[in-house]
């Protein structure tokens, strides 16, 4: 018999984003918590590989400054976030074009304004400026094969981003749920728009070209767009975690500790025999948790490929992010991350992190190699390759129809988060921390500690 080697008031298997997320939340209520993770070390897909002086993520998932929880979680607020340069560069017919530098809030004035100013280019397309597009003084002329379209086309997109940056949530999610190519078409987006610029914008939010997520999470996904900038965090994607880590109350955090079943009361681990709480919040992807409750949905998942190159000569885009619009090989996204967050970088070397999505072709750094050339107008023959990660299941999908409000209590003392939750993105990972540790503070009813925690033990 394996005799408990400790007790607290909430056990959290998984130190990922969410599991460390509801840790704080949990403790700065007076809960004591204990956070369990198999792993060596915290963090989840959130990982940065280091090597030779270089920081290389193994997903490279986006943030935007316009995440509310990168805002409301515990001791995030110190988080150092490097932002991409305003918009995207999108690559098209040999060409780069900046798309969305207008990306900003914007008041019910100015989306008026935008409205009126796809009427004015419609009565008169050949104007050579208009007042009022978002973010502009004027609208040059546009070749009808650019990825935004006419000069119509980009005011008409200008207005319905606008919308969607001024609409609450609430009104999002009650919109009809199609495919996100689906809605988009549905809505009157000409097809040049759809694949020259949200397709591929898409794809570097949601991980998912194909657009089949669903239109109610691309609609946020693009209102986050509209709402703030494009961001990494400083020093790599595990600056994150580490950062929530670290700031916890010592002992709350034990890597290498492996789960094999749960209960409402109570984990069994393999190294620590039973550890007895109050409550369980399960924390882990999607695929573990239904290994330790089975029931659970396993959703499908869109696979991610990093590849990561150094040179001493990096390519003349800056801090920019760069989309493939004509899908010309396999690299969806790519940037010289080093303009982005020097951190990452030995001094005199560019760091170029490209991002392939679905299945990676056989022989993928050629490939990647040959399509960078393209890309950023420069030979790649002389460029390091430093890693490659393939992640099979990176990012859960989000068909229709998805609950972007899954439910996180599934009964008195046992609770589950994570992006499989609510969003498949770093936000809905702390969103759904936030209500899981809501309904565990709800369930509890203890404004304090009724536990005091003690280091663990090996079982005997």
């Amino acid at each position: 018999m394996l005799e408990p080697a400790y007790q607290a008031d909430v056990v959290i298997v998984g130190a990922g984003v969410a599991g460390l997320s509801a840790a704080h939340r949990l403790t700065s209520a007076g809960v004591t918590t204990a956070v369990l993770e198999a792993a060596p070390y915290p963090g989840g897909r959130m990982s940065t590989e280091k090597i030779d002086g270089f920081r290389l993520d193994r997903i490279g998932q986006l943030l935007s400054t316009a995440y509310p929880d990168l805002r409301l979680t515990p001791s995030l607020d110190t988080l150092a976030l490097r932002p991409f340069a305003p918009g995207v560069l999108l690559h098209s017919d040999g060409r780069r074009h900046r798309a969305g530098a207008w990306a900003r809030p914007m008041s019910a004035r100015r989306t008026r304004g935008a409205l009126h100013a796809v009427r004015a280019l419609a009565s008169a397309p050949r104007a050579a400026s208009v007042r009022g597009v978002p973010g502009q003084t004027s609208l040059p002329r546009v070749r009808a094969s650019a990825p935004l379209g006419t000069a119509v086309d980009q005011a008409r997109l200008g207005a319905a981003l606008a919308r969607l940056a001024a609409s609450p949530v609430e009104r999002l999610l009650a919109r009809p749920e199609l495919p996100a190519a689906q809605a988009l078409a549905a809505r009157g987006v000409p097809a040049r728009t759809i694949d020259g610029f949200l397709r591929p914008l898409l794809a570097a939010l949601l991980c998912d070209p194909d657009l089949t997520t669903s239109s109610r999470c691309a609609d946020l996904a693009l209102r986050t767009f509209m709402s703030g900038r494009l961001c990494v965090p400083e020093g790599g994607a595990e600056a994150l975690p580490e950062l929530l880590a670290r700031t916890l109350p010592p002992g709350t955090v034990h890597t290498g500790v492996r789960v094999t079943s749960i209960a409402t009361t109570s984990v069994t681990t393999a190294e620590h025999g039973e550890i007895r709480c109050r409550a369980v919040l399960l924390a882990t992807d999607a695929r573990t948790a239904a290994e330790l409750l089975p029931g659970l949905r396993v959703p499908d998942f869109h696979p991610v490929t990093v590849v990561h190159h150094t040179t001493d000569e990096p390519p003349t885009t800056g801090a920019s992010l760069l989309l493939d619009a004509d899908r010309g090989g396999p690299v969806a996204h790519t940037a010289v991350i080093s303009q982005v967050d020097p951190s990452r970088t030995p001094a005199g070397r560019a760091l170029i992190s490209s991002t392939v999505l679905g299945t990676p072709p056989p022989d993928i750094d050629t490939a990647v190699r040959m399509h960078l050339a393209r890309l950023y107008g420069t030979s790649t023959a002389r460029w390091e390759t430093l890693a490659v990660h393939h992640t099979p299941e990176a990012v859960p999908a989000m068909r229709p129809p998805h609950d972007l409000r899954r439910p996180v209590r599934l009964l008195a003392g046992l609770y589950v988060c994570g992006d499989h939750r609510d969003t498949s993105t770093v936000q809905g990972a702390l969103h759904s921390a936030h209500r899981a540790a809501t309904a565990i503070l709800t369930d509890l009813g203890a404004a304090g500690s009724l536990h005091r925690a003690e280091p663990l033990r090996a079982a005997a």
